[in-house]
Formats: structure tokens, C-alpha cells, sequence
């Protein structure tokens, strides 16, 4: 018997440093791991000792003989990997980190943000001796987009925030949230009291499409509609017109269908969830009865992962309808795709496409439509939306062989009132700190923030996550990626390349003066707290509290 991994998957590799017999890969130091949509289980190796079932952070690994029968899928997916990739006895070891010599003495970091990138920043940190780290959050909750971007319907996924609490609650991690870095604390300030500052932001903005009425009321961005029913303080205010039976989706990776789902999903069962109260009566409310999601290409260049694809197609009295001449590859495509050079992953994605179109959908049910090859050209109303003009595309090669997405003369309209663009996250800029425009990251060399004008480290500045290589991967691709920028850190603060910081205490000064209403990590435990109390009196896992002033009145509250 073998164990398989499933779609809960957030590629943290936990489990890859415990397996004994090295069956778990890619492994963060391999080359696939910057761009696979999971981890596998080599089933002609794994000897069921069952290490990395209670390793899984996200509860996503179970032996192959607990399947249920939706994830059965993942049996083929798992041993197909090993086809293409056999193991090797040349794969590289994982990465270790150097160690700090104690004659240097405490090595201090101020760590910006608190989503996945910043707890695995600061866990790579704390697993050395003589390191404190200062965690700053402008919100009175941490753990960024596992809190406001994962969707509800995916409780396995924020699973990983257990072993982000043990890092933040520890007594050399001191948690400052509700504390703006830019505005109640500069970044002069932060650098002057430690020795370096990592920046681990995310990509709060987003990506427009550029075409007439983007505008438009009716218009908008997926992450907008994300942070809304999960409950971020920024967005519980805003209102989205739910009201015609259609809604149209741009883009097609797993933001888009996280929201797909969460549009046309039973409202009772997504009462069994932390989705936000003022979202969930919202969607009790809701008429949209089809979804249609646009993607610009083709079957075998959709941006979703297969777990996300397959999770479509387990939904309840929903069905996944695909136009059969959709679903057709290009002869450049399908050339690739039965290829060897294609991978496992790419073929099964356009395998679970062409079932999808096989299948007869029932008109009683709601729907999600997946089209391919085609692109909004405009969104026309009034004073709101009514409807999309969209374009056929076709799929061109250039020179080099590289295929892209052409449209085409072959136009018609989709009658809708709500589109939502789902086409990336984007960075935003820090103040005080180099910024790379045209990419939307921080410019810099493996997690050293570089001067773009001189290409030189700018001393004791640091990123990871999202700011340091763009919005891609999942959560556990952050932990390769912190760990790579705490090497350098490291590196630096040995060689006596970091100034000495100011003491202690007058950090403390500063910011009790600056931001009187600073939360720290007992604080966020009585709003944890609260948020879980609510939830089990209404059959939730939590009922989040929506507004900064909830947040803060739970965090004073006597215990």
C-alpha cells in the first residue's frame, strides 16, 4: 500500500523532510518545484510508514486504500509523475541554512507582513539560536491571503496557519499588528532598530484587462470579490450586484474558480464555513445560476491547476459544461501535449477538459461554463453592465515556436450584469524602497533587495513571497522561497554586513506612541478566540469579525 497526495496540497514540503526513503518530490531544491501544482508520492517506493500523513500541515495525504472515490484521480496522477521524472540518486540535497556564530550575538529582523512568506521567514529564523524577530501587520489579524484569499470551501488548505501560530506565538517573536509600516512606523525607523528588514507584502493590487467599460458599475476585480466574502476589513462594505442569472469570470487560474464555486455553491453549505455573515446572506439571495469563465487559451495552457479542475467537477447539483469544439487542442498543442516533453499535470488537464465535454448537463442544475480561446474585447452598458463583447482567438506560434493567443474576427456577446476580472495579483510599491514597476516586485538578487540603477544590495533590506518573484506558486512554494532570502540575511549579518541596531526598548516607545493600538499576539488570540466561540454557536468553524473596531475591542477584552 502506497499514500497519495490530494488536492489539498500547499506544496510547504513538511513532508518531504520526513519521509525516509526520499519519495516525496519535487523537493524545493528541484528544478520542477518552482512550478508544479503539487508534490507526489512515488508509490513503487513509499513504504507506508505514514511520517508524511502526520507531518501534512493541510491534512492532504491519505493511504491509497482511504480514497474516497472523487479522489481516486489522484492515484494516476501521482504515479504518472514518476514516468517523467524518475528518481535519481544525482537529486540534489535540500536546502541548509548556515549557521549563526555566537560571537556575532543577537541577530535582530523586523519582518513586514505576516502572510505565508513572513511565518515561513521567520520560522527559518527562529529555528536558529540568538534571532528576534519583530512581526508588523497593518491589520489586527495576521496570516494575509491564507485568512483572506483561501476560499472558504477549502478548510483543509488554512490548515497551515497551525504551524504558523507556533512561530508567531513564540517569546522571541514579538507581534505588532494594526501597525501601518509607512505611516506609524517609517522604514528608516525599522531598519535603525534592527539589523535587517524583510519585506513580505504580498501583491495586495491587481491586474486590469485595459478595454472599454472596465469601468463600469458591475466591473469588478476577482480580488475584490475574494477579500469580500472572506471577511477583510478593507472590502466588507462593498456590494455586488448578484441579481441576473449570469455572471462572467476573466481569466481562468484558481482565483477564478475559487469564485466560480463559491457563486453557484448551495448557500447551506457554505453556512457550515468562516465565509463572512454579510457575504453568506448576500449569496442566500443570489439568482446567478451559470458562471462562464474566459480563458484566452487553450485546454492545455489554462492556468488553473488540476486539483482546482478536479474540485469543479465533485461540486453538488452543479454541473461543469465544456463546448466540445472547445475542447479540441490546436495541432500545435496536441503535438506538445502527446509530446515528451509535456508534463503529467499538463496532460491530465486537458484529459478532465474533454470528459468534462463528453458529459450532457442537466438544465435543472446551476452551471459553470469553461470557455477557452476567448478573450473580452469590451463591456458595454449604460451606466452599468449588461453584457461582454468577447472574440474568438486562435493559438499562433511565432519564430521560436512559442504559442500565444491571437484574436480572431469572430465576435459575440455575453449578456450579463456582474463581470469580475481574474487576472493576477499585482505588487505594489513600499515607501523608501526600489520598486520595479513593469514586474510590480521589489527588484532583487535571490531575496537581497538590489539598487536598479547600480545593481548593488541596498544593505540590510530584504524580500520574499509575492513581492520577491511575483503572484505565483501556492503557499508552500513561499517556504523555499523565504528560505533562500534568509541564506542571504544570514550570509550578510556573518560576514558584518548589517549595521548594529538601536536598543530594544526604544522601539518599543516608538510604536506604543505611534500606533497607541497596536495588537500583539495575546491580542490576536482573544480575537481568535472570539471568532471560534461565534462559530460554535452558530455550527461554524468561526464567525470572523468584519470591522477594525470588533477586531480591537475583542483583542482588549479581559479573558
Amino acid at each position: 500500500m502506497a499514500y497519495v497526495i490530494t488536492q489539498p496540497c500547499c506544496n510547504d514540503a513538511s513532508c518531504v523532510d520526513v519521509c525516509p526513503v526520499n519519495c516525496i518530490h519535487p523537493t524545493p531544491d528541484e528544478k520542477p518545484f518552482a512550478s508544479t501544482e503539487m508534490l507526489y508520492i512515488d508509490p513503487d517506493i513509499c513504504i507506508d510508514c505514514g511520517a508524511c500523513v502526520e507531518e501534512c500541515p493541510v491534512e492532504a495525504i491519505y493511504a491509497e486504500n482511504d480514497l474516497d472515490e472523487v479522489d481516486e484521480p489522484y492515484l494516476d496522477i501521482n504515479a504518472q509523475y514518476y514516468t517523467k521524472h524518475p528518481i535519481g540518486p544525482d537529486w540534489p540535497e535540500p536546502l541548509k541554512l548556515p549557521q549563526i556564530d555566537a560571537a556575532l550575538g543577537t541577530l535582530h529582523v523586523a519582518v513586514v507582513g505576516s502572510g505565508p512568506a513572513a511565518c515561513y521567514a521567520a520560522m527559518e529564523l527562529t529555528a536558529k539560536p540568538r534571532v528576534e524577530i519583530d512581526i508588523f501587520d497593518r491589520l489586527p489579524t495576521p496570516y494575509g491571503l491564507v485568512r483572506a484569499g483561501v476560499a472558504p470551501d477549502h478548510p483543509g488548505t488554512k490548515g497551515v496557519t497551525d504551524q504558523f501560530r507556533s512561530v508567531v506565538g513564540k517569546r522571541t517573536v514579538h507581534c505588532h499588528f494594526n501597525v501601518n509600516v509607512g505611516t506609524d512606523v517609517t522604514h528608516e525607523e525599522l531598519l535603525a532598530h534592527h539589523h535587517a528588514v524583510i519585506y513580505a507584502v504580498g501583491a495586495a493590487g491587481d491586474r486590469e484587462l485595459g478595454i472599454p467599460g472596465e469601468n463600469l458599475a458591475g466591473s469588478h476585480a476577482a480580488t475584490e470579490f475574494v477579500a469580500w466574502y472572506n471577511g477583510h476589513p478593507d472590502y466588507a462594505d462593498r456590494t455586488f450586484d448578484l441579481s441576473g442569472e449570469r455572471a462572467v469570470i476573466v481569466g481562468n487560474g484558481n482565483v477564478a474558480l475559487d469564485v466560480a464555486r463559491i457563486l453557484v455553491t448551495d448557500p447551506e453549505i457554505l453556512a457550515t464555513t468562516d465565509l463572512a455573515d454579510h457575504a453568506l446572506e448576500a449569496l442566500r439571495a443570489s439568482n446567478i445560476r451559470e458562471v462562464v469563465i474566459l480563458g484566452r487559451r487553450g485546454p492545455a495552457q489554462a492556468a488553473y491547476t488540476n486539483p482546482e479542475l478536479l474540485a469543479l467537477g465533485r461540486m453538488p447539483n452543479v454541473d461543469v459544461v465544456v463546448d466540445p469544439e472547445e475542447a479540441v487542442l490546436d495541432p500545435a498543442s496536441r503535438a506538445f501535449v502527446d509530446g515528451d516533453d509535456a508534463e503529467p499535470w499538463q496532460r491530465h488537464k486537458v484529459r478532465q477538459v474533454e470528459e468534462f465535454a463528453r458529459r450532457t448537463a442537466d438544465p435543472a442544475k446551476k452551471r459553470i461554463v469553461l470557455r477557452f480561446l476567448t478573450s473580452p474585447l469590451e463591456i458595454l452598458g449604460t451606466d452599468a453592465v449588461e453584457s461582454v463583447r468577447i472574440a474568438k482567438n486562435e493559438m499562433v506560434a511565432d519564430a521560436s515556436g512559442r504559442l500565444s493567443a491571437k484574436p480572431s474576427d469572430d465576435t459575440s456577446t455575453l449578456h450579463t450584469g456582474l463581470v469580475l476580472r481574474s487576472i493576477g495579483y499585482r505588487g505594489q510599491p513600499v515607501a523608501g524602497i526600489p520598486f520595479d514597476d513593469r514586474r510590480g516586485v521589489i527588484p532583487n538578487e535571490n531575496g537581497r533587495v538590489i539598487d536598479p540603477e547600480t545593481g548593488a544590495p541596498v544593505p540590510g533590506v530584504y524580500v520574499a513571497g509575492w513581492i520577491k518573484r511575483g503572484p505565483t506558486g501556492v503557499i508552500g512554494t513561499n517556504k523555499y522561497c523565504s528560505a533562500e532570502t534568509v541564506r542571504m540575511l544570514i550570509d550578510d549579518f556573518s560576514a558584518g554586513r548589517l549595521d548594529a541596531p538601536a536598543d530594544r526598548e526604544a522601539l518599543d516607545r516608538l510604536i506604543a506612541e505611534r500606533a497607541p493600538d497596536a495588537v500583539d499576539f495575546q491580542g490576536w488570540q482573544r480575537i481568535d478566540k472570539t471568532e471560534r466561540a461565534g462559530g460554535r454557536a452558530a455550527g461554524r468553524t468561526r464567525t470572523k469579525l468584519i470591522t477594525i473596531e470588533s477586531m480591537l475591542a475583542a483583542a482588549r477584552a479581559e479573558t
